[in-house]
């Protein structure tokens, strides 16, 4: 009975911006769960090679490139994920940026493109998907927030703000579609090595600082990301909404 609570089989994933890092990761999460991840990222050479790297671990997933921060294109890429591959069961909202500046040097144009991105594509490709799950009277979506949606760090202030804002909306679309039977969770994640953070990690003050701030004393792997999400996608999540589920090592548990 347990293992089956956390069956994905036969249900379809959109992951979006999942063609490397924790994208990518969760996608392989879900599909090791049982779940057909559907693979987004802008470029469609980057979506068939991860594609590719999920096949050839022994998995099935389908392709859908196409840019978030454009709305017509968005709508048009769930309608035709519906009609010609299946209903979205599972939505994760991934795709996301990161501009590094102080706030008073912050360029009008970046705030834009980091908004869009971060916050407004999650409104709509949420939108366009639970036109569907409302209809079905069932669905999971999850949304990728950030321990910087309770904490706040120098020269990232725009990042911070977008993530508390899909904090929030997360906790929104629970107020309107829970009586649809829709669960909607946010996921969010501490600092882990990624692609992106590479950098950071190999900054010996910082890296000095991050072990000493986190209770675990160490940085996050992105495999570690991989059970919450089979969690808030899975039947074992059935009562969760409008939760967001901190995985940061203890960050945001002590001051």
């Amino acid at each position: 009975m347990s293992s089956q609570l956390f069956d994905l089989t036969h249900r379809r994933a959109l992951i979006t911006g999942s063609t490397q890092g924790i994208g990518f990761t969760l996608a392989v999460g879900l599909a090791r769960a049982g779940a057909r991840p559907i693979i987004n990222g802008r470029s469609a050479e980057r979506v068939a090679e991860a594609a590719g790297q999920i096949r050839g671990m022994g998995f099935d997933c389908d392709e859908m490139p196409f840019d978030v921060t454009d709305r017509p294109a968005t709508a048009a890429a769930i309608d035709r994920i519906e009609s010609d591959i299946g209903p979205i069961d599972i939505l994760v909202n991934n795709a996301g940026k990161q501009d590094r500046e102080t706030l008073e040097n912050f360029k009008d144009d970046n705030w834009d493109q980091l908004m869009d991105l971060n916050v407004n594509s999650v409104f709509v490709v949420s939108r366009s998907v639970a036109k569907y799950m409302i209809e079905r009277k069932k669905g999971k979506i999850i949304n990728i927030c950030s321990i910087q949606a309770a904490l706040a760090r120098p020269s990232i202030a725009p990042y911070t703000a977008s993530k508390g804002a899909v904090a929030n909306l997360t906790k929104g679309m629970c107020a309107d579609w829970a009586k649809y039977n829709i669960q909607s969770n946010g996921l969010a994640p501490g600092y882990f090595e990624t692609e992106l953070t590479k950098n950071l990690v190999e900054d010996e003050t910082f890296n000095a600082w991050l072990c000493n701030r986190t209770p675990a004393g160490r940085w996050g792997q992105l495999d570690e990301l991989a059970g919450a999400a089979v969690f808030l996608a899975s039947d074992a999540s059935s009562f969760i909404n409008g939760h967001i589920l901190y995985i940061d090592g203890g960050m945001g548990a002590c001051v």
